[in-house]
């Protein structure tokens, strides 16, 4: 199979050239090493598909050398070359993980056909790998429900825009569900083959986030020990998705636009342009176009991602699809855990139709799950919702506005700066103090330049 890269391993430098020349003659592409650690070192070094190792080696046999690479390159393929007469060898060789092994002398047609017959099993083991992520994947469309006229006429703009290589901003408040209609895009769309890739600006370092969209040569900082792709090269040929997008820090920006126009990137410590070649799709719950009016956001990029722009509707603008959804995640629970509840009874759900849902689909889901969790003798109970929806009392219920009036923001500053006192610096539980969304606290947090507190 041209194309594929092979490791020979074998001490003997006459045998190790006659066999590399074969391979090469037929279009492979040869690394060669005497012994494990040189074999190891240059699998570091550069991955390969194949590894076709001699038995005996020096210092460690190939048997050593098979237990590092099936423990640190499962993915390799694994062929076993042993002497006449030590046949014991081969058949431990097999039963460690190798894939195939020759006696040796070997013909040539007997090493062609093994290294062929490696090769292909390798790569039909990953196209069942891919086939069985993509259908994790579609698995997961099916949290995309609701027959609401706001969901109907989302999915209609999914089926449009699927077949297309458009970029896509997706719009709406977190927790409705934007990486899932990412995924329903990617996965409808004849890119499906190709990866999908996810990454989230807000969860990268801001010291890293070049080196993760665009990757780095080996030695071009503190750490980097090897050669790393970027998100755009792991992306080409299918699908990157770039959730939180407006958290991207302006530095990185320019940058950004100028690989998503030319279709190219320059790894970190690089001087070559790598072409890549991914659809883009884009997410955030903050008002680009804001963002762009007080300049925390560049205008030439926001147009860039804002091609053709969906935004997904909040739980509480489509309340009728909430029993559905319930029993949705009621049966995804149950699969999970292996129980079984009884119907939630109707004043439960009317509850759950009735509450705001400021975290949306995402925070129904996790109340959801909650109850089947507490249940006892497979009935949910109302006594086991979270205190927002349990009828607590709205805290300060009895404050005035003074007759004199206020300062909104600094109202608002003092109250962010008591919930994170109150949390103990916990920005997550500060936000549940303050029943905010996490991202709505974190944004209000730097607006008021209370960022810099740690959790």
């Amino acid at each position: 199979m041209p194309e594929a890269r092979v490791l020979l391993v074998e001490d003997e430098i006459d045998q190790r050239k006659i066999v590399a020349g074969i391979l090469r003659g037929e279009g492979y592409s040869v690394a060669e090493a005497g012994s494990v650690d040189a074999a190891l070192a240059e699998l570091a070094a550069s991955p390969v598909d194949l590894v076709l190792s001699d038995w005996k080696l020096p210092g460690r046999d190939g048997t050593e050398l098979l237990a590092e690479v099936k423990a640190r390159f499962p993915e390799t393929g694994f062929v076993m070359a042993t002497a006449y007469g030590t046949i014991a060898h081969a058949v431990e060789a097999v039963r460690a993980g190798a894939d195939d092994y020759l006696t040796k002398p070997f013909e040539r047609a007997a090493l062609l056909l093994a290294i062929e017959r490696t090769l292909r099993a390798r790569r039909l083991a990953d196209e069942n790998r891919r086939l069985s992520e993509e259908v994790r994947d579609r698995d997961r469309l099916v949290d995309l429900v609701g027959k609401s006229p706001s969901m109907a006429r989302l999915y209609r703009q999914v089926e449009k825009l699927a077949g297309t290589d458009a970029t896509i901003l997706l719009t709406g408040e977190s927790g409705t569900g934007k990486e899932l209609v990412a995924r329903a895009l990617h996965a409808l769309s004849r890119r499906r083959a190709g990866a999908f890739v996810a990454v989230n600006a807000a969860a990268i370092p801001e010291s890293l986030v070049e080196a993760e969209f665009f990757g780095s040569e080996k030695g071009s900082f503190t750490g980097a020990d090897r050669t790393r792709k970027g998100k755009l090269e792991q992306a080409t040929g299918g699908t990157l998705f770039l959730d939180e997008v407006g958290e991207l820090p302006l530095p990185l920006q320019p940058k950004l636009l100028r690989a998503l126009q030319e279709g190219v990137v320059t790894r970190i410590g690089g001087a070559v342009e790598v072409p890549t070649d991914a659809r883009i799709l884009a997410a955030t719950n903050r008002d680009l176009a804001r963002e762009v009016a007080e300049g925390r956001f560049r205008e030439d990029l926001y147009y860039r991602l804002n091609v053709v722009s969906v935004t997904l509707p909040p739980l509480r603008e489509r309340r009728e699809d909430i029993p559905l959804l319930v029993r949705h995640f009621v049966a995804r629970t149950e699969r999970r855990y292996g129980i079984r509840v009884e119907p939630f009874p109707p004043p439960l759900l009317a509850r759950l139709v009735d509450h705001s849902w400021p975290g949306n689909v995402r925070e129904l889901a996790n109340v959801v799950e909650r109850l089947v969790l507490l249940s006892e003798g497979g009935r949910v109970s109302a006594g086991d919702l979270p205190e927002p929806l349990g009828g607590r009392p709205a805290p300060d219920a009895g404050w005035k506005l003074p007759p004199g009036g206020l300062s909104w923001e600094e109202h608002e500053k003092d109250a962010l700066r008591q919930a994170v006192e109150l949390a103990g610096g916990n920005r997550a539980r500060a936000a549940r103090l303050l029943e905010l969304p996490y991202k709505a606290f974190l944004y209000r947090l730097e607006k008021f330049g209370l960022a810099a507190v740690e959790e």
